[in-house]
């Protein structure tokens, strides 16, 4: 990349880690604040919440350091520091789109089996699927460690992580379906029929009681509720294809794409972490 490049990408990964530090904080007070908003599944929210900001403060200062001021220690790839953060942004990523992907679930679940919510959702299963949300997310940035797929610096992205080269095809391509486009294909499909069940009750409308009265819902709201679940389709589709789209190319052709392309991709994939919370807070009732 020119300098200028290099400096713009800095900036940009400067302002998405204010974004994303702020606005999980942001989420982690008012879930502290309002003991109303804890629920059964808090615990997938928390998970994605730390997730996100564990990743605010460690691989995007990283990048914008890396990028205006490169060291010897990030550059070494067969070096402790260049594995560790390797293994902590797959860690770290891999823990954060599943944790979102299970609290959409729960959304979808909340919507579409009001009734039997309560007994599908219970406090044990919510620690069960955090427990295995972590278990898969350790093993799965563990693996390269271990010899299978490898970690690297990558001067166009200017941080360690996965080796998109083609003797790590079979890895990284189990790694990209099961670990990012199976989720991401996963919530998209549920924010996608939860809008179809929206629009379906837009038509007909209905009412809401509660222990006084009982009164109407208006259409307009269920078609607000399904503005946002298609805005937060588009954004995950935004953040999330371009960086799928870099390191299948990159790991099936053995061709290193553009600076400039593989450093936008990479940005956009973090800045995901910098949506999430608002993503959380306005996909709430």
């Amino acid at each position: 990349m020119s300098d200028f490049m290099t400096s713009l990408y800095a900036a940009l990964m400067v302002i998405s880690t204010v974004a994303c530090v702020s606005g999980n904080i942001l989420l982690l007070l008012i879930i502290l604040w309002h003991r109303d908003l804890r629920t059964d599944t808090l615990s997938i929210t928390l998970s994605c919440c730390v997730s996100d900001l564990a990743l605010g403060l460690s691989s995007m200062p990283l990048a914008a350091y890396n990028s205006i001021a490169p060291t010897s220690n990030c550059c070494v790839s067969h070096g402790a520091y260049c594995q560790g953060s390797g293994f902590i942004f797959l860690l770290l990523q891999t823990s954060s789109i599943h944790s979102l992907t299970w609290t959409t679930v729960d959304k979808f679940t909340e919507i579409c089996f009001a009734f039997s919510y309560n007994s599908i959702w219970t406090v044990p299963r919510s620690r069960i699927v955090l427990v295995l949300i972590w278990v898969f997310s350790i093993a799965n940035a563990a693996f390269p460690l271990l010899g299978y797929g490898s970690y690297t610096y990558s001067e166009s992205r200017f941080l360690c992580c996965l080796s998109f080269a083609p003797e790590h095809k079979v890895f990284v391509c189990v790694w990209m379906l099961a670990s990012v486009l199976a989720p991401v294909l996963a919530m998209c499909g549920l924010y996608g029929y939860i809008v179809y069940v929206a629009r379906k009750q837009a038509r007909r409308g209905t009412f809401m009681c509660n222990e006084l009265h009982c009164y109407y819902v208006p259409a307009n709201q269920y078609l607000k509720s399904s503005r946002v679940m298609v805005a937060t389709s588009v954004c995950m589709l935004v953040c999330w294809l371009p960086y799928i789209s870099v390191c299948v190319y990159e790991t099936l052709t053995g061709e290193h794409t553009e600076p400039l392309t593989a450093g936008l991709s990479t940005w956009l994939v973090l800045t995901s972490a910098a949506l999430n919370p608002w993503i959380t807070c306005l996909t709430q009732t």
